[in-house]
């Protein structure tokens, strides 16, 4: 206990042990030398590969040397761009051992324009780039004038200019520590400090300069500490990393957690384009049999999508069963394992009996290991959280920014309700200020405001931007949120995101937004949109598939004007249980509902540009590509529901 309160003081006062990432992986490499750190599939015919600490270590000396045989010096910044495997965890380690710091860059990033700017804004002298990934900097390559070396792994054939083979920097590595001492090569690592920056992550880009958030290696390690505060995880834990590499979320609780503990880190087996790699992830899942996995709502309602498709295959009966099984399960655990279960103990039975001849079967095509999924990036809504309870994976929301390196609070096994961001992590300090700064009450809604060591150290070479972010020492998220009486954290969405009207009165939309999604078989998704103007309106993409089926107990389709119009009906009919006299009436002040709504011909994607590689919906870009129909939908003809556009989205 003595130790504890100890540990406490320290860090609230700011008395702090020098605590790096190479610190880290150095302590868990004599802690665990033999476990599986990295598991790795290469070749469909062969299994996933396990790579111990120890082994992970020596490869990480070699190209750490590798590196200061190249020329890279301490503070120089490299790029790291590839897909997930070994050779990305491995590579950033190796990159601190020479003193330097990554600028990790999203596979996703299509148009040069958005990779060179990263590259040129970011001093970057070097790049460690995969082959799937090289032609994207050889379309560049002349004008990245401050570049030194490209180093280039996996098949890539004949190298050009600038370019080296990682091979050939591994055998500088080994030429190096045989001509120096371990000790030499070991100094430059270990002489990095605690404010040492680590990465350069640049924002998704919703604006047209992404920013890049500058964390440190104590920003790091000192998440790791704060996010094991709110789950518990040991050497013998499994987890398989779909989430892309270069964010935060997935260096922290992706692999740095799980270093921290001796346990091991999987990375989705990487096919010849992004779409096959996808395909792979239901087969790794099975195959690494992982105890928990980081997604986001797109990956969640995929994976919801494939687990109904299959149940349906299968017959009407297993579909009633499991929809009883389902909505019994639902009602045994509700919405927060803190509230007492009351009468509903007595459901217990029927949940043993249901999980033993239905989804027992289900999470085994999750390798049947699977304890809980983490939700980061845009919020669940509950219907999705409800579904995976349901299923025994159940599926937690967490919350946190690249900002704050990115772990703010999460639900977890422990303590859970759905709704909310769960608890925070420990230790950290935060508040709900309103837009003058002023901190507010539990229970009122403002913006979120965090200090403690994961707090980022300020944007690269944006000193203006660092200084209205984070402010003595606390950073202004810029999301909405509370704090209950229970200690959980509510985000209700962004701070400045606000529904405006014609009178100046605001109100933030994701609540209706996440209520349509949860609560409207049509609409998969939506925006809405009032900038002071006399009435919301809404952008709603709808799921066709639900409405093919309504409409097909009509005996009507998409092929006439009367289906389509049937179609415009269905979305119609769920929007308006939100208003008087309907199902959900009373939800949300009815003044910020929607008059009327636009239905997309298409849905809001990284590819189009309108979500970004968090899966957050880009309001500014969806607002600007639509401003014509949101234009229309504020004239008489544009508020009809059977505006020509509305039908045409539906052929």
């Amino acid at each position: 206990m003595f130790f504890l309160l100890l540990r406490n003081v320290i860090y609230r006062k700011g008395y702090f042990m020098k605590k790096t990432l190479v610190d880290l992986f150095e302590e868990s490499v004599k802690l665990y030398p033999q476990n599986t750190f990295l598991l790795e599939k290469t070749d469909k015919k062969e299994g996933f590969k396990p790579t111990t600490y120890i082994q992970v270590k020596e490869l990480v000396y070699r190209l750490g040397a590798g590196y200061q045989a190249l020329g890279v010096k301490k503070g120089d910044n490299m790029a790291l761009l590839s897909e997930g495997c070994n050779m990305w965890v491995i590579g950033e380690l190796a990159m601190f051992y020479a003193g330097a710091v990554n600028v990790p860059l999203s596979i996703k990033l299509e148009e040069s324009n958005d990779l060179l700017f990263r590259l040129v804004h970011g001093d970057v002298k070097f790049i460690l780039v995969s082959n799937y990934q090289l032609k994207k900097i050889r379309a560049i390559k002349e004008k990245l004038v401050d570049v030194e070396k490209i180093i280039v792994f996996g098949n890539a054939g004949e190298l050009e200019e600038k370019e080296i083979a990682l091979d050939d920097v591994m055998k500088m590595g080994e030429e190096f520590l045989a001509s120096h001492s371990m000790e030499e090569f070991l100094a430059v690592g270990q002489s990095l400090q605690n404010d040492d920056i680590a990465t350069i992550t640049y924002t998704s880009g919703t604006t047209a300069d992404p920013k890049g958030v500058v964390l440190t290696h104590r920003n790091y390690t000192a998440n790791v500490e704060q996010a094991l505060t709110l789950v518990h995880i040991d050497q013998t834990w499994r987890t398989l990393i779909i989430l892309p590499l270069d964010h935060c979320f997935a260096h922290v609780v992706g692999f740095y957690i799980m270093m921290s503990r001796g346990a091991t880190a999987a990375t989705v087996q990487v096919g010849r384009t992004g779409l096959e790699t996808l395909k792979n992830i239901p087969l790794n899942i099975k195959e690494v049999r992982p105890h928990f996995i980081l997604s986001v709502p797109s990956l969640a309602k995929t994976f919801k999508k494939n687990i109904e498709g299959a149940i349906r295959a299968k017959g009407k009966t297993t579909e009633t069963l499991f929809n009883w099984g389902m909505s019994v399960r639902q009602k045994y655990y509700g919405d927060s394992n803190l509230d007492r279960k009351g009468m509903r103990i007595f459901l217990k039975p029927l949940v043993a009996l249901f999980d033993k001849l239905i989804f027992s079967k289900v999470r085994e095509n999750f390798g049947g290991e699977l304890r809980f999924f983490v939700g980061g990036g845009a919020l669940l809504d509950k219907d999705l959280q409800h579904f995976y309870l349901g299923v025994g994976m159940p599926m937690y929301q967490g919350y946190g920014l690249s900002e704050a390196t990115p772990v703010i609070s999460s639900n977890g096994p422990d303590l859970y309700r759905f709704g909310s961001s769960g608890k925070l992590v420990k230790p950290i300090e935060l508040k709900i200020c309103d837009a003058d700064g002023k901190e507010l009450p539990v229970g009122e809604l403002g913006e979120i405001v965090v200090k403690g060591e994961n707090v980022m150290a300020g944007y690269w070479k944006n000193p203006v931007a660092s200084a209205e972010t984070v402010r003595d020492g606390y950073l202004y998220t810029g999301d909405l949120g509370y704090m209950s009486e229970e200690g959980l954290l509510y985000v209700k969405g962004r701070f400045k995101s606000l529904l405006i009207s014609s009178d100046g009165e605001k109100y933030s939309p994701e609540g209706i937004e996440e209520a349509f999604v949860s609560l409207c078989p049509t609409v998969d998704q939506v925006i809405l949109y009032n900038n002071q103007s006399p009435y919301t309106i809404a952008l709603i993409v709808p799921n066709k598939d639900n409405i093919k089926r309504a409409l097909a107990e009509k005996n009507l389709d998409f092929t006439t004007e009367e289906g389509r119009k049937a179609a415009c009906d269905l979305v119609k009919a769920d929007i308006d249980k939100f208003k008087k006299g309907g199902e959900h009436a009373g939800m949300f002040p009815e003044r910020w509902l929607p008059s009327c709504f636009a239905v997309l011909p298409e849905a809001f994607t990284e590819q189009n540009g309108m979500m970004n590689s968090t899966m957050k919906v880009v309001r500014g870009k969806v607002e600007k590509f639509y401003k014509e129909r949101i234009d229309i939908l504020y004239t008489a003809e544009g508020k009809q529901l059977y505006e020509q556009h509305n039908l045409d989205a539906f052929k």
